[in-house]
């Protein structure tokens, strides 16, 4: 059979088979011991990478219409029978294979720490184990950009942050999720044009350096760009010189504004971005520009943006690219999908760093009188219930949504909120609970004895 085609569409064709192979091999050994119960598994993240003193959940509509939209093609089908390896039978059986569990998790945007689940999804043995890689592929990707976006939240003070990755993207679908993803984070928009009609993110762009070179005055591109778009007139200015580009801009700007036009903003993306953009907001100012922005781009990282607004540089926004869609000083999250309870039984895994705590569990929050966040609790679901506020909800039950999802600006509120009360000390305490310990003793006795 021919191999898949390389195009963007090949994604949305490829349902199920969108795996590794080891889940299928395992499914057929289900198949053949008749090992169909009811599994809870779940995801969460052992330890913060290097630099992070929280992470941000993100992803979970994905799962959701993954999950529930989840079969074999006929194609896929086809192309398992043809050099799979697979019995006929078991073949026979994938054909109808359908999500009719359930999911509980914790919300978009919702701030949480190792050890703690943010999704559960508990189905028959063969569908939970066959999601577990587009599972893992969605929440930790997108809660790894989250998290990157939020940092950079904080950092910009409120300031506009417009996600300029796409190119630099390790791929299309990362480019489009990480535009999701750093909305739900508290950016303002994407320069990504299908992100805006898939989700209704903000949208914006400016200009790129060829668009100045390809005319032979600076002055005159500056111009034509901004009668072809008066709406939204960002002029780029430092492709020769950053601070005579400014200038042209404030000897253009009375011409512009007689038919209508108005400068909305100028860009640097070169050079000392915090002198130039000092020189610059002078020169506008001089020139009576004091309405104009100074968008910066280049290079930009949470680490710099607070640097720059550490060092008074009157920047307005920031456009933000590589840093943030490969999320580039922490590119990977410590995560995992772990099989938790079987047919009723909790399970514990005991690898030697990578031991789990068993059975189905909840996440309570505390928080203190100033309403930050004080601490969590990790215990069992239907352990008596610790003081606070319990994280993961229902939102999937017996294959079926119980409610539609919050827009994503409704999100992207929420996360806000979540990030306004965060803890003042690190490392935040997250407590395993009496019960929960007792539990993995016990399954730890059990096991040695075994």
């Amino acid at each position: 059979m021919a191999a898949p085609s390389a195009g963007g569409s090949w994604l949305a064709e490829t349902g199920l088979l969108l795996t590794d192979l080891y889940q299928l091999s395992m499914l057929q050994a289900y198949a053949e011991q008749g090992m169909a119960a009811p599994a809870a598994f779940e995801f969460f993240v052992r330890k913060l990478p290097a630099g992070r003193d929280y992470l941000v959940a993100a992803g979970l509509e994905q799962v959701v219409e993954m999950a529930l939209g989840a079969r074999f093609s006929e194609d896929e089908l086809a192309w398992l029978a043809d050099g799979g390896g697979f019995e006929a039978g078991f073949l026979d059986t994938l054909a109808s294979l359908r999500f009719d569990g359930d999911v509980h998790a914790m919300p978009e945007g919702t701030v949480f720490f190792p050890d703690e689940p943010i999704l559960r999804v508990v189905a028959p043995l063969p569908m939970a184990q066959l999601l577990e890689t587009r599972i893992v592929n969605l929440l930790h990707f997108e809660s790894l950009i989250a998290t990157k976006a939020a940092r950079m939240a904080q950092a910009a003070q409120g300031r506009t942050l417009i996600d300029f990755g796409l190119r630099r993207a390790h791929g299309v679908e990362a480019g489009l999720l990480a535009a999701r993803a750093s909305y739900i984070g508290g950016f303002t928009g994407t320069a990504t044009v299908p992100a805006a009609k898939l989700w209704d993110i903000p949208i914006f762009g400016t200009m790129a350096h060829s668009f100045i070179l390809a005319h032979d005055d600076e002055s005159a591109a500056f111009e034509a760009f901004a009668r072809s778009q008066p709406g939204n007139v960002v002029l780029l200015i430092d492709t020769y010189d950053t601070e005579r580009g400014a200038e042209k801009v404030v000897a253009l700007a009375p011409k512009l504004a007689a038919d209508g036009i108005h400068i909305r903003g100028v860009r640097l993306d070169s050079g000392d971005l915090c002198e130039h953009a000092k020189a610059v907001r002078a020169i506008l100012d001089h020139g009576g520009l004091e309405e104009v922005s100074v968008f910066a781009s280049g290079g930009l990282d949470e680490t710099a943006i607070a640097d720059l607004l550490r060092a008074g540089a009157p920047i307005d926004g920031f456009g933000v690219g590589t840093s943030l869609t490969t999320s580039e000083d922490a590119p990977a999250l410590d995560c995992a999908y772990k099989l938790q309870e079987y047919a009723g039984s909790p399970k514990r895994k005991r690898s030697e760093g990578k031991a789990t705590w068993p059975g189905r569990k909840q996440v309570w929050r505390r928080f203190d009188g100033d309403g930050r966040m004080a601490g969590d609790v990790l215990t069992l679901e239907d352990a008596e219930a610790p003081q606070g506020t319990p994280l993961l909800a229902p939102v999937v039950r017996a294959g079926k949504r119980l409610a539609p999802p919050p827009s994503l600006a409704e999100t992207r509120q929420y996360c806000a909120e979540q990030l306004s009360r965060l803890p003042a000390v690190s490392p935040y305490p997250v407590e395993v609970s009496q019960a929960l310990a007792d539990l993995a003793a016990k399954l730890d006795e059990e096991q040695a004895t075994a």
